[in-house]
């Protein structure tokens, strides 16, 4: 879904990019930070989050603390294009706590999901037992991330 760009200020852009990296800072700790009063900078953070500027605050875990040693990419090619199906298909897709990401994209596969489990014999299960049953699905691709380089929520703000 395309959504219309919404115009930001210096102020706006500045108070962004340190909730990017520091979404627990206190109010008045970013209001220093961005040379702005703390009710200002409060009002512009709830306006912000208000027109869906910000999404949401979340906590990232560490996965591999959390016993999440296998992330890897798995690729779909759906047999059925009827819109029913495919929505049929991508809620039960969607609704798997392994899948933390699932893209529409081009080229030769129809999605991409970003999966992390526990280990390779829990994604043995998950590909075997929940995948390749599922109706609709004509063949899988997946790829195991042997060493991952860079992982970031962050948006560049500075791009034209």
């Amino acid at each position: 879904m395309v959504e219309s760009k919404i115009e930001l200020d210096a102020a706006d852009i500045a108070i962004l990019r340190v909730l990017q990296t520091e979404g627990r800072i206190s109010n008045v700790d970013l209001a220093k930070r961005v040379n702005l009063s703390p009710p200002a900078t409060l009002a512009r953070q709830k306006r912000l989050e208000k027109q869906g500027l910000i999404d949401r605050f979340v906590a990232v875990l560490n996965r591999y603390k959390t016993g999440h040693d296998t992330l890897s990419f798995i690729q779909l090619t759906l047999s059925l294009h009827q819109h029913q199906q495919i929505h049929d298909i991508l809620d039960r897709i969607v609704a798997m706590p392994e899948v933390l990401e699932c893209h529409n994209v081009t080229g030769e596969y129809d999605y991409l999901l970003k999966v992390i489990l526990k280990n390779t014999q829990a994604l043995e299960a998950f590909i075997s037992q929940k995948l390749i049953p599922m109706p609709g699905i004509a063949r899988l691709h997946t790829s195991l991330v042997l060493k991952e380089y860079k992982s970031s929520m962050v948006l560049d703000l500075d791009e034209p």
